[in-house]
């Protein structure tokens, strides 16, 4: 009987799981939603509670992964002029498309409570749900900086500022556009991110945000 002894030892030495190089961030641990809340049912939507923990690589303008100085790189201040990128969406699709940008800054690195997310017209689901256990507890989820949140545009000011700040500008008057547009572009460190109609947007930005 001819010998093969390459295959055998290959499947019987490989014992357990083996662990093969991520390309991108680790699957396999869903991330609890932070910010315990023990009287709540689960969040529907977004944020992701189901997101694997971000992987070790960051792009350039992410800030370091801990809140201690040190040499590990360079940290957009909150000061410093952000980065302007046009996601190009129709008002029906501007939420969605704020939600694949997030999916995106998430699967690069960043850290959920770096994002903040401004709405102009319908609010996300998940600040209607918040804000159905009444103002002080959604803000509180605000305060505790630990993860993704959502706003309307009627609220935003009141919002503090954060490294990537994204706009949907899902629909409303023009005037939550133009208070969306300008309380993002205050309170974006390093980036912002706006999703919606380019000539309306531009309209906006035009007109002194």
């Amino acid at each position: 009987m001819p010998l093969i002894p390459e295959e055998p030892q290959i499947h019987e030495s490989a014992q357990g799981p083996r662990v093969t190089p991520a390309s991108g961030r680790t699957a396999p641990t869903p991330r609890p939603v932070p910010g315990p809340r023990p009287s709540a049912p689960p969040r529907p939507g977004r944020p992701g509670p189901h997101r694997s923990a971000p992987p070790a690589q960051r792009t350039a303008a992410a800030p370091t992964p801990s809140a201690k100085p040190g040499p590990s790189g360079p940290a957009a201040p909150a000061t410093a002029t952000a980065q302007v990128q046009l996601i190009p969406a129709s008002p029906q699709g501007a939420l969605d498309a704020a939600e694949e940008a997030v999916d995106l800054l998430l699967d690069s690195g960043r850290a959920p409570g770096d994002v903040l997310v401004i709405t102009t017209g319908e609010p996300h689901p998940w600040a209607t749900h918040e804000l159905s256990f009444g103002e002080a507890s959604y803000w509180a989820q605000h305060d505790a900086g630990d993860d993704i949140f959502y706003a309307d545009a009627a609220v935003a000011d009141r919002a503090g500022s954060r490294p990537v700040v994204v706009v949907a500008v899902n629909g409303g008057p023009e005037s939550a556009a133009v208070a969306a547009l300008s309380a993002a572009h205050a309170k974006s460190g390093a980036l912002l991110i706006v999703c919606g109609d380019p000539q309306r947007i531009n309209s906006v930005l035009g007109a002194g945000v």
